[in-house]
């Protein structure tokens, strides 16, 4: 009787093994499903290589492409879920979210997923997903930058369609109030541990000129500058960040070390020199939020663990899974029928 018990017991806890390794998901429009970080251990082995090899290859041409394809998992994820409806070219009805206004002239790396799509295709036909792609590529860019490693569930598949409006509503923009970023973030099932956290993907990249002008000129209603921006590094940026023109100028979310994921981006806030509004009001505008840059300022390792969560937990926003959507063979446009 006690054998017969003990090997019930055990076989319950195998049938619920999987479901301990998967991450659940709850999101938008009532799609929902199971993500696991094997889904693809036998279908495509390879698939992990590749990704490595080619963001690698890609990063070693370009620095900051480390920060364009990590920013590109984020920008897919706020808009409709974790479906690489981003990376839809126009056309065929489809109007691109390319073009809103957090994204025109600002993401970039699509040619890098292309060549990893079509590296995948090559070793295995139809059958990882685009949406999957900048998950993992997500995870190694961070990676090869200096940051934390983690597991990347996977079993997402395409969206067939993009939302312009969307994306020019549901992304955080760098001029937001901290209450309006907070907000965007918890209608994705996102909390403020995990605004502040993902926030530390500044640590890499870069802004437009555009991005934080306000705040060099006339954020105030009085017309004077932002006072919660160090002066001395604000006349630093306005020498390349002119009242009117440069709009495209780029300059280093980072200055301390821009191309090293890091905490330092959390000591930069700590002296008022946070580049972005939306970066410095984490300090400024809610005392929870204050805390948590005080403490990833102190402890990386701290926020290395918080920013791997929260990436996972992004990654779980309203995927397509099943039969939903389809695996697109070529990721900037849907399949043909």
């Amino acid at each position: 009787m006690v054998k017969s018990m003990g090997y019930f017991i055990l076989v319950a806890l195998l049938a619920l093994a999987p479901l301990c390794l998967s991450h659940k998901i709850h999101g938008g429009g009532g799609r929902g499903g199971y993500l696991h970080p094997q889904f693809y251990d036998h279908s495509c082995p390879q698939l992990h290589q590749i990704i490595k090899s080619v963001v690698a290859q890609a990063v070693s041409r370009d620095r900051r492409m480390a920060a364009s394809l990590l920013r590109l998992h984020f920008h897919d994820c706020f808009v409709k879920g974790c479906d690489a409806s981003l990376l839809l070219d126009n056309g065929g009805g489809i109007v691109s979210e390319k073009g809103s206004n957090p994204n025109r002239n600002s993401v970039r790396g699509f040619e890098v997923i292309d060549a990893i799509k079509a590296a995948v295709e090559k070793a295995c036909p139809h059958t990882v997903s685009c949406a999957d792609i900048l998950a993992v590529v997500a995870r190694d860019s961070t990676v090869i930058a200096g940051g934390p490693n983690w597991e990347v569930p996977l079993g997402r598949r395409d969206s067939r369609g993009a939302s312009l409006s969307g994306s020019n509503n549901d992304i955080p923009a760098p001029n937001n109030t901290f209450n309006t970023i907070l907000t965007k973030f918890k209608r994705q099932g996102l909390d403020l541990i995990d605004l502040v956290a993902l926030s530390g993907a500044h640590t890499i990249g870069n802004a437009r000129c555009v991005s934080f002008r306000q705040r060099l000129y006339n954020q105030n209603r009085n017309g004077q500058p932002d006072f919660t921006l160090d002066q001395v590094y604000a006349s630093k940026l306005r020498n390349q960040c002119p009242r009117s023109g440069g709009d495209q100028n780029l300059f280093f979310l980072d200055y301390v070390s821009p191309f090293s994921f890091d905490n330092s981006y959390y000591r930069n806030i700590l002296a008022n020199k946070g580049l972005l509004n939306s970066d410095q009001v984490l300090l400024t505008k809610n005392h929870a939020s204050m805390q948590l840059v005080k403490q990833y300022a102190e402890n990386m390792e701290l926020f290395f663990d918080h920013f791997s969560k929260s990436i996972v937990k992004m990654g779980n926003i309203s995927p397509l899974t099943g039969m939903q959507g389809e695996i697109r063979q070529n990721c900037r446009r849907i399949n043909a029928y």
